[in-house]
């Protein structure tokens, strides 16, 4: 059947993996450097996870200096299969309400400053240059059983949506983010790009649970975003991903994944010129 591991990558707001049975801390390096933080192994419901806080657990790097490849390459060192990942994120869309979750199927790339590949020259362990598809950025298997869990939780929630990442770590301006409705765009967030496209480029199945904390800079006469409007909704918004990742995780590791993980293995291999 192809026995799965789930790597967990925290986002804002979901840093203290209390979730993992048997947790244990490890301190990894990669060739890329030295992750955000130590990873933490455990289980949940008896499937082998590792978790990993993607600012920290101090929330100690804003979200350009996030170490991405080194974060992607720890865990695929560990033997993930597939990354579950929580971000949080504002709306740019009436729909779409604080509190609720999207479960992205695409995405936007509005960054400026970051190592968008493993395949820099910069690296012996990943030589070439990697020109990875990305007409399906986010595992369309493991986001149906998503879905499928939360409509059993019953939290309100969105089965498909586009991300918008900017550079940050400032919020939109109100043009800006009027733009980025303009462009179909229902969430932005700071961190998507790029984890995910490192995570295909690893050949690893790659999921993201998108936690609204706001409405973004674009509503008039309504007060834009803001720190203080973000953390009040972190508190909620972490209940429910924690709950969803021990509903779900189980029902991942029932599926038959071999053909699928030898598909992105296989798509990140003929990806690359040597």
């Amino acid at each position: 059947m192809g026995k799965v591991k789930i790597g967990i990558i925290g986002g804002s707001g979901v840093d203290n993996p209390n979730f993992l049975e048997d947790k244990k801390e490890k301190k990894v390096t990669t060739p890329f450097g030295d992750p955000s933080d130590a990873l933490q192994t455990g289980t949940i419901g008896g499937v082998d996870c590792v978790f990993l806080s993607r600012h920290g657990r101090n929330h100690n790097f804003q979200p350009t200096n996030v170490n991405y490849r080194a974060n992607i390459w720890a865990l695929k060192q560990e033997g993930c299969t597939h990354l579950v990942v929580t971000t949080a994120c504002g709306s740019l869309q009436e729909d779409k309400h604080p509190g609720e979750i999207v479960l992205l199927d695409d995405f936007i790339d509005r960054t400026t400053q970051r190592k968008l590949t493993f395949y820099d020259g910069s690296c012996d362990e990943a030589q070439g240059i990697c020109h990875v598809p990305m007409d399906e950025p986010f595992c369309s298997k493991t986001r149906a059983i998503l879905v499928s869990s939360l409509a059993a939780l019953g939290y309100p929630f969105h089965k498909e949506g586009t991300m918008i990442t900017i550079e940050g770590p400032r919020f939109s301006t109100k043009s800006e983010s009027k733009l980025f409705r303009q462009w179909n765009a229902d969430v932005v967030n700071m961190s998507t790009v790029p984890e995910v496209t490192l995570a295909k480029e690893a050949g690893i199945l790659y999921a993201s649970i998108a936690l609204i904390t706001d409405y973004d800079s674009w509503r008039e006469g309504k007060e834009a975003v803001n720190l203080h409007l973000v953390q009040k909704t972190f508190k909620g918004n972490r209940e429910k991903a924690c709950k969803l990742l021990l509903h779900a995780i189980p029902k991942i590791a029932e599926q038959n994944w071999k053909d699928d993980m030898k598909k992105i293995e296989d798509l990140a291999r003929c990806s690359l010129v040597k």
